[in-house]
């Protein structure tokens, strides 16, 4: 019994002692005044919901902690083929293009990779595209010198039908030419007043075809914005021009973004039976009808005292005439047409009208960048085959053709401006 007592003694002692050396290895709660010294960086409190970030201690240098670096960006800058360089302070050059079949139908729902296009000769980039459909501002310019006295009125009603088929929203300016050059009326959709202005058209004496070209181009269409076309009736044939020429006009011509329709009627014949008539017969004709075989102030069908024909009525002075329209046409993607009789002319104006409204628009920054007044030689073609593609031929380059002249366009396009 003796014994028993002493060993619920020594256990009791012994338990005393053990609850006494946990109690001190307990952590030490908030308000002990000693602390445990730490071997690692405290982790930084959580931020509550909607409070200010919290600040890392002074264990992070410079008591500031590292800001995370920005993940590289998941979109490489973009690589460009040597065609595709972005260029600055270079001009798009943008031409109207006409697409046609073998039997002469023009062909619609062509894209950008359906064309290619060579400047001097070097390929170049398709780097602006657009299928046309935009309004019109046309120039419809009327021969009335003294050969188409008796055409007159197939020639008004022909013009008459001709601006009935164009869009509603197309503006017409109307423009007569003789000796001078007379605007009958501005631009304009009003389809009444492009009427009477054409029925106000009158024959007089002389040709001043150079001239009227000129004024048109330089006056009226090198600050018109947006598409241009001019629609010029004549036979082609210049008696009286003083301030204008034939090579002054077709620089004019391939500066200007316009086209130019030339649609030619033949006076040759009529010309042809004056001037192998007798002598006789020709001054008395030509007293009689005041020169209107376009002999203008060189005295009509009658000879010059010197024997030479006067200008204009020569069979030489009739291919210059071709020529010159001919060029007109080709340097700025136009086309020429024949207008030997009334049908021909209705068809002509028509065909005219159509093409307007069927177009498409290319544009390239040339890889060679001009220098002002140059020429470069352009030259389209299509990738399907047995396709007709029709373009102007050249361009000459003039620096005053800027994005700021060409605000209201797509595009930017080659301008001439006269200050």
């Amino acid at each position: 019994m003796k014994r028993i007592c002493v060993f619920l003694l020594l256990l009791s002692l012994f338990s005393a002692v053990t609850s006494i050396g946990l109690g001190q290895g307990r952590p030490r709660r908030v308000g002990d005044q000693q602390t445990t010294p730490q071997t690692t960086s405290p982790t930084p409190p959580p931020v509550k919901s909607g409070g200010p970030p919290v600040l890392g201690g002074a264990n992070y240098p410079n008591n500031r902690k590292p800001e995370a670096q920005p993940e590289p960006s998941a979109t490489p800058p973009e690589e460009v083929d040597a065609g595709d360089i972005i260029r600055v302070d270079t001009t798009l050059i943008t031409i109207p293009v006409s697409v046609m079949d073998r039997d002469g139908r023009y062909i619609p729902n062509l894209q950008k990779d359906d064309f290619r296009i060579w400047e001097d000769d070097v390929e170049q980039n398709v780097a602006f595209f657009a299928s046309v459909d935009k309004p019109f501002s046309v120039v419809l310019m009327l021969d009335t010198s003294p050969s188409t006295q008796f055409r007159l009125e197939e020639i008004q009603d022909a013009a008459i039908s001709f601006v009935n088929q164009l869009r509603v929203d197309d503006k017409v300016m109307v423009v007569s030419f003789n000796e001078d050059v007379k605007i009958l009326t501005d631009f304009t959709t009003d389809r009444s007043k492009l009427e009477r202005a054409i029925y106000r058209a009158n024959t007089d004496s002389g040709t001043s075809i150079y001239d009227a070209v000129d004024i048109v181009i330089n006056k009226h269409l090198a600050r018109t914005q947006g598409r241009k076309a001019i629609v010029l009736f004549t036979d082609g044939v210049d008696t009286t021009s003083d301030k204008a020429t034939y090579e002054t006009t077709v620089i004019d011509a391939q500066e200007l973004d316009a086209l130019i329709y030339p649609v030619q009627y033949n006076t040759a014949f009529d010309m042809g039976q004056v001037v192998q008539a007798p002598t006789v017969t020709i001054d008395v004709f030509g007293q009689i009808l005041g020169g209107i075989f376009g002999g203008g102030t060189n005295g009509g069908g009658m000879r010059r005292p010197s024997g030479r024909r006067p200008r204009g009525t020569s069979r030489g002075d009739y291919e210059i005439g071709g020529r010159y329209l001919e060029e007109l046409a080709n340097s700025t993607g136009g086309r020429e047409y024949r207008a030997d009789s009334l049908q021909n002319m209705s068809t002509a104006f028509a065909n005219v009208a159509e093409e307007l409204r069927r177009q498409y628009s290319i544009g390239y920054y040339p890889k060679r960048s001009p220098e002002a007044g140059q020429r470069r030689m352009i030259r389209v073609r299509a990738k399907q085959p047995n396709l007709a593609v029709r373009s102007r031929d050249s361009y000459i380059f003039n620096p005053s053709n800027t994005p700021e002249n060409s605000a209201q366009s797509n595009a930017p396009v080659m301008r001439k401006t006269n200050e």
